[in-house]
């Protein structure tokens, strides 16, 4: 069966309907349906024969799920996601770099509890990372507020891309 231009631009152009739900582009997609089918005197008839294939594709969003993960007391849950963190130390120094970025992490951690802080090494660097930001907005907010906190270490800390821990419960505003 050959559709016409008319209902395949008509299809193209339904899958774009930018909803935030299933069940509201369902219903945007009924009404339209439902307008197009009518019986209208002097505009003519459109009949549009939708695939059930098609019918189940429209309105569902397109990115896949994403994995629930939980914290170790099982209190929390959250996504893994790209985002952005504060890099508050950086040194591969073997004798004191492990030490040093301890010791910023315990400063930070008692100035700023609602930010989760770790300490990774990658051989040879030891680092402080700060945070878990979903915006960089968010993050230069709180670079600002650390390098105020601590202004003998401001000019070393810096924003970082990486895998930041995004509770489901919480909107983006209310991120760390």
């Amino acid at each position: 069966m050959k559709l016409s231009p008319y209902i395949m631009a008509f299809l193209l152009l339904l899958s774009f309907i930018p909803t935030s739900t299933y069940s509201q582009a369902s219903t945007q997609r009924n009404e339209i349906l439902n307008e197009l089918n009518s019986d209208v005197p002097g505009k003519g008839r459109v009949a549009v024969y939708e695939d059930e294939s098609i019918k189940n594709v429209l309105g569902r969003s397109m990115a896949p799920p994403r994995r629930v993960y939980s914290t170790a007391d099982g209190t929390a849950q959250y996504h893994k996601m790209r985002g952005y963190k504060i890099q508050a130390f950086s040194g591969n120094n073997q004798r004191t770099s492990k030490n040093e970025a301890y010791y910023k992490q315990g400063l930070i951690n008692s100035s700023f509890p609602q930010h989760e802080t770790v300490v990774l090494f990658e051989s040879p660097f030891w680092r402080l990372r700060v945070g878990n930001f979903e915006g960089r907005e968010d993050a230069e907010v709180a670079l600002k507020e650390i390098r105020q906190s601590f202004p003998s270490f401001g000019k070393e800390m810096y924003i970082v891309v990486d895998e930041v821990k995004i509770p489901i419960n919480q909107t983006s505003r209310d991120l760390d």
